[in-house]
């Protein structure tokens, strides 16, 4: 998944030389954190909601209101701005991109094409709304996680005692974060499932993978178990 698919188009960006007010403005009526700032529609920096709190509150210590008003009013987005900012490339993936924001430490980054020019913005927000695509999130169902045997076939087993069961997936992911070596944690979100039916397909999947837990979305029902590493575990807490 690609950011060009996922980031704003419509970029709401300032000039070097706008000043500190309309900069606020623009923050507070289009309800965003981040804006590029151009020269000549060339990106030479960014401001944010903490760029502008931060010159407020410094100047706010030794002037009265009035005088604060004013001096917001003069106060040039070139000299309150993150210089040298960080841009994502059109062509990155989102996790490649969800890294970097995490790494520098960010709410989102300009988006850049090939001649280094804006394309659109990537926010926290954008990739919140690819977790929930890329889940299948939006249409609830039902969530299993299972920690398996990492071999040929191991998915598919489970996969198909859901899909016999009424099921439809809408998305399988698989990590090796917190496991041993040759087993992996599944997760299935599936739809369709007949409710009455759950604890039968339970002990079926059950005997196939250690099921970590089962989240009803639909009905807000949770069914967390005991982390054990073997197949064919039994029982749970809600």
């Amino acid at each position: 998944m690609l950011v060009k698919n996922w980031m704003s188009q419509n970029v709401v960006s300032v000039s070097i030389n706008d000043t500190m007010d309309y900069a606020i403005r623009l923050l507070k009526e289009h309800r965003i954190k981040m804006m590029p700032v151009l020269d000549n529609d060339t990106i030479v920096g960014v401001v944010t909601d903490r760029d502008l709190k931060r010159a407020s509150a410094s100047d706010a210590t030794s002037l009265e209101i009035h005088e604060l008003l004013y001096l917001i009013s003069r106060i040039r987005v070139g000299d309150i701005m993150s210089r040298n900012p960080v841009t994502v490339p059109l062509d990155y993936t989102v996790e490649e991109t969800a890294q970097l924001l995490l790494e520098k430490n960010i709410s989102g980054a300009p988006v850049v094409d090939r001649d280094n020019k804006l394309v659109g913005v990537i926010t926290q927000s954008d990739l919140f709304r690819v977790l929930i695509a890329l889940t299948g999130f939006g249409k609830k169902g039902v969530q299993f996680g299972f920690e398996a045997e990492d071999r040929p076939g191991s998915i598919k087993e489970l996969a198909d005692i859901i899909r016999e069961s009424g099921g439809r997936l809408a998305s399988i992911l698989t990590s090796y974060e917190g496991v041993k070596e040759g087993r992996r944690k599944v997760y299935f979100r599936a739809h369709g499932i007949d409710r009455g039916t759950i604890d039968a397909l339970k002990q079926q999947l059950q005997k196939k993978a250690a099921l970590l837990y089962v989240v009803d979305h639909r009905e807000n029902r949770r069914e967390i178990f005991d982390d054990m590493p073997a197949a064919g575990r039994t029982g749970g807490r809600k």
